[in-house]
């Protein structure tokens, strides 16, 4: 670093004993703007620096999905996005290839153009749960969850649009924010990182359209993982570079390998962590067609069975309706196609929507989607409730409420957390077990007395 950075090193390492910022991006689906003094993040149209760190699981509105906590450099994804945004068709099919816990998929699912659709695939089974918890809770509805090796993509010729791989890497752009990071740190660790950026470039070429775009990016410094990476794609592939533009008070440090720009991030320059990221267009191949696979994994729904819960969706008609066994499932309309061919060659964890469960004549309503952004309150009773009442819900503890009965939508400041069912004062709660706040409700109370437990937005 000292020979990369001359006498800006000085600065460098001054910053990482600093403590690292701590930035969220605001969905721009659920309401949310910001009423406070929070700096913008410049390369993001709803990102914000927050002061200090609140306690963000007391926050109702980030398990609804209102927000994403992000690493402010990260959010850079968004002007690779809208330089390449004109050249792509009108509802592109995007991957992203290492996508837990979800920070690039929720930021490229509010991106994307209504009708689009992105496949955030994940290889370690634990971390593709966290990445579907957080991808419903966004609530777009235009997300395929996999769960398999970057190879498994290769069959797929000419399938996606873009393809976003944020590589695993040595982590060093981390060292500030992970200790573990450093501990793990070495040159050997470096190379084994840079081989398997190789192999997994390799693995996914074949899937990316003629033309396409690959948006390239690490969390590392060394040029092995990086720079030279780059140079090895040009070698073995054709491909050309795709400037970005950027502002220069944004203080972005730009990089040139063989006219491919590289964009790097140093927190002594820029307020985020260290970040590396190229964007890169296929200048080889040809288009594909796809065959349909002699057995359907999903079953278009009965129209009697759509009838019944077509109401609870407000644009019934920008979706494809599916079965899966007892589920009635929504996928963006011209979707069911790809959708298809993806559960030929992947192991598809989630997709689309979860609407309802249907189970001989009853037809409930599931938690995916009274976070959906196309959910039709006026369809449901709804139940506003306060601070403690959402938490307690949020810790699937049954809430009182005034009598009623049947199905309830519980909302908190405008902004639908879940649903309960309702029998007289009492109401069963139907929170997700897996995403329930684990925090012992004493320790919540003392917590809650504490001014910086909020986020004021």
């Amino acid at each position: 670093m000292q020979a990369t950075l001359g006498s800006e090193y000085v600065s460098f390492v001054s910053a990482l004993e600093k403590e690292p910022p701590v930035s969220i991006r605001l969905n721009p689906q659920k309401g949310l703007h910001s009423t406070a003094t929070y700096s913008a993040v410049p390369w993001t149209e709803r990102g914000l620096y927050i002061p200090q760190r609140p306690v963000f699981a007391l926050d109702p509105r980030w398990h609804a999905g209102a927000y994403y906590v992000q690493e402010a450099s990260s959010m850079f994804l968004e002007q690779a996005w809208k330089t390449i945004a004109g050249s792509l068709d009108a509802k592109p099919v995007v991957l992203d290839l290492c996508a837990a816990p979800g920070g690039k998929s929720t930021h490229l699912a509010s991106l994307l153009p209504q009708g689009s659709l992105l496949v955030s695939n994940e290889v370690i089974r634990s971390r593709a749960q966290i990445l579907t918890e957080n991808s419903t809770k966004w609530g777009r509805g235009n997300i395929i969850v996999t769960n398999s090796d970057p190879q498994d993509f290769g069959d797929l010729e000419s399938f996606f649009d873009v393809i976003v791989i944020d590589a695993p890497c040595s982590g060093e752009g981390m060292f500030r924010k992970d200790p573990d990071a450093v501990k793990e740190w070495s040159e050997a660790n470096i190379q084994l990182c840079a081989e398997r950026q190789h192999r997994i470039l390799a693995d996914v070429w074949n899937a990316l359209k003629p033309d396409g775009f690959l948006i390239y990016s690490t969390c590392t410094y060394n040029a092995n993982e990086n720079e030279q990476v780059l140079q090895w794609l040009t070698e073995n592939y054709e491909v050309k570079g795709v400037e970005v533009v950027v502002p220069d008070q944004w203080n972005i440090t730009v990089s040139s390998t063989r006219d491919i720009n590289g964009y790097r991030f140093y927190p002594h320059q820029t307020e985020g962590e260290g970040l590396f990221m190229a964007v890169l267009q296929k200048t080889e191949g040809q288009e594909r067609s796809f065959r349909k696979p002699k057995k359907p994994t999903w079953l278009k729904a009965p129209r009697k069975e759509v009838e019944i819960v077509s109401g609870w969706i407000q644009e019934r008609d920008d979706w494809e309706w599916l079965r899966w066994q007892e589920k009635m499932v929504i996928l963006p309309a011209g979707m069911y196609d790809h959708a298809e061919q993806l559960a030929q060659h992947t192991r598809i964890v989630y997709a689309g929507v979860d609407v309802a469960e249907i189970i001989r004549d009853q037809t409930n309503p599931l938690p995916a989607l009274a976070l959906f952004d196309d959910m039709n309150p006026r369809h449901f009773a709804v139940e506003e409730v306060d601070l403690e009442k959402a938490l307690r819900f949020l810790k699937k503890e049954d809430i009182a409420l005034e009598t009623g009965k049947g199905w309830k939508l519980i909302v908190y400041q405008n902004i639908p957390l879940g649903w309960v069912k309702q029998i007289g004062h009492r109401a069963n709660n139907y929170f997700p077990n897996e995403w329930r706040l684990r925090m012992d409700w004493r320790e919540v109370e003392k917590l809650l007395t504490n001014p910086i437990t909020f986020l004021e937005i």
